[in-house]
């Protein structure tokens, strides 16, 4: 199985974890670049494992996986991962906790402070470098951690639900943001979500996942043309598309 102008090439994957059960199964996928594609199924369905097992953070079972043209480990410096949780260090000032990453690579101080300062003002924070994780709302956390990993300048982000404990309206403004940045870096991204809705807005293809073990049961692709706002949101062709995307979800838990 060859596909060229892949970044990203699952070729039958299994995965299991010792001996346990399946996880996935025969999880075929080709991701090019510039693609933003989501994973979307019922709890326990995968999905994270998607995300560590292209991020080399646990390798496949059966099957093979390629990352920019080698295996997931070698591409481990392309690649900048989001979770749940903005996961910040308490003791840190927000200046800090961007630097991270770059520090541990050994990136020069001056290096990291240019690029520390255009992720900041890439989320919208810029002025709020002396500020602690405590003194920030919980979407400004998340704004922070999506900067720490923009600082790696990815060929590939890794997006693990990083809206998921925020409000609506925090949570729309964020994903609308993370389209804008995403437009000025073009990195590919791989997003897990619950939300129907989210994976809609944000992606170009998504795939539903049924569970026990995981398989990519239906692929949908997005056609709205990017940029997309708050009016995207009231089109008929979105509104169309979550319906279709919840019938796709519906039927896979049904058939569980």
């Amino acid at each position: 199985m060859t596909h060229p102008a892949s970044l990203v090439l699952f070729d039958r994957v299994s995965k299991r974890f010792g001996d346990g059960p399946p996880v996935l199964s025969d999880i075929s996928l080709v991701a090019r670049p510039g693609e933003f594609i989501s994973f979307i199924g019922p709890s326990g369905c995968g999905k994270s494992t998607m995300l560590r097992l292209i991020a080399g953070l646990t390798g496949v079972s059966g099957g093979s996986l390629s990352v920019d043209g080698g295996t997931p480990e070698q591409a481990g410096s392309e690649l900048a991962f989001i979770f749940q949780e903005p996961t910040l260090l308490p003791w840190l000032q927000v200046a800090d906790n961007v630097e991270v990453p770059q520090k541990l690579r050994g990136v020069p101080p001056a290096q990291r402070a240019a690029s520390r300062s255009a992720a900041l003002a890439l989320v919208g924070l810029s002025g709020r470098e002396a500020a602690y994780p405590r003194q920030l709302s919980g979407g400004q956390q998340m704004r922070v951690s999506i900067a720490r990993a923009l600082t790696l300048t990815p060929k590939i982000l890794l997006l693990d639900e990083p809206f998921g404990a925020l409000d609506e309206m925090t949570r729309e403004r964020l994903q609308e943001e993370l389209l804008a940045i995403r437009a000025q870096q073009a990195w590919t991204a791989f997003f897990v979500t619950h939300s129907v809705a989210e994976a809609v807005f944000l992606s170009s293809r998504i795939f539903v996942m049924s569970a026990q073990p995981g398989r990519l049961r239906a692929e949908i692709k997005v056609p709205l043309p990017y940029p997309r706002t708050a009016e995207t949101r009231l089109s008929r062709d979105y509104q169309d598309l979550v319906v279709e995307v919840s019938q796709q979800l519906r039927a896979v838990k049904t058939a569980a």
